[in-house]
């Protein structure tokens, strides 16, 4: 009876289960210090989002639908870059499908499917960085060395896309802060406005949104420095990171370390 009390307590009536902590990268369980697999996918995300937009002619390998802004701002300007920018959906989309179809085969064949699709994320940023060091950088983004580059990320990003809606649904977007930062306000209104809302504006889910809009934004500050300081050397952190979620714990671990 009281397991069952328990966790019907765990559950909230608007959102599900109830807002876990804010996160951090690293476990706060001194006997598993375990990564947070969101806070790395994110940081992660503003991270390749960065480099990639420095390196790429604007390229969003990420956020993909930026891409119809920037395409035309170039077609106005007339700078190179186009056809990465027109690419960039259509991969993008094929990615994630294939994503999915084989997540669902590797279910079937009891696979473990988060540790192969992050594998897979790695070694497409692997490649993605090696054709920046080796043929970066890139004066010309309709270039056939920019538009492999450009893709090879895009696909990497698309895979992490596909990882965050397929086995971290609670968590939030890891390449995206617009709706974060949107329900990050409104929740402040409701406090502002004098709603205690406690469920819906609780601290800790205030803090986890506050702390996912900070790691992409660190992120994305370090990618512009590493880009800066070293140019396409900037690429040789993504696939470290990946790394790192990807053979510390198992996949459960992976997912709900805290």
């Amino acid at each position: 009876m009281r397991r069952h009390v328990a966790r019907i307590a765990d559950w909230d009536c608007e959102l599900g289960p109830r807002a876990a902590p804010a996160p951090t990268v690293f476990s706060r369980n001194p006997d598993a210090m375990k990564p947070n697999l969101p806070s790395l996918l994110t940081f992660n995300g503003g991270y390749v989002d960065t480099a990639g937009f420095l390196a790429l002619q604007g390229l969003f390998t990420a956020h993909v639908t930026g891409n119809f802004v920037t395409l035309g701002a170039t077609l106005v300007a007339g700078s190179t870059g186009a056809i990465a920018k027109l690419l960039a959906l259509p991969v993008f989309c094929g990615v994630v499908l294939a994503a999915g179809v084989a997540r669902r085969l590797m279910l079937r064949a009891h696979a473990p499917a988060l540790k192969i699709l992050l594998g897979a994320q790695w070694l497409l940023l692997v490649a993605g960085a090696a054709l920046a060091i080796r043929l970066g950088p890139f004066a010309n983004g309709d270039a056939w060395p920019a538009i492999a580059t450009g893709m090879a990320l895009v696909m990497a990003m698309a895979i992490q896309n596909a990882v965050h809606r397929l086995h971290l649904p609670d968590a939030l977007p890891t390449t995206l802060m617009t709706g974060t930062v949107t329900q990050l306000m409104l929740h402040l209104s409701e406090r502002i406005a004098g709603d205690a809302a406690p469920v819906r504006g609780s601290p800790a889910r205030l803090a986890n949104m506050a702390w996912t809009v900070v790691t992409f934004a660190l992120g994305c500050a370090a990618a512009a420095l590493a880009y800066l300081l070293g140019g396409a050397w900037a690429f040789a952190l993504p696939p470290v990171l990946i790394a790192f979620a990807l053979f510390l714990g198992d996949e459960r671990k992976l997912e709900h370390a805290l």
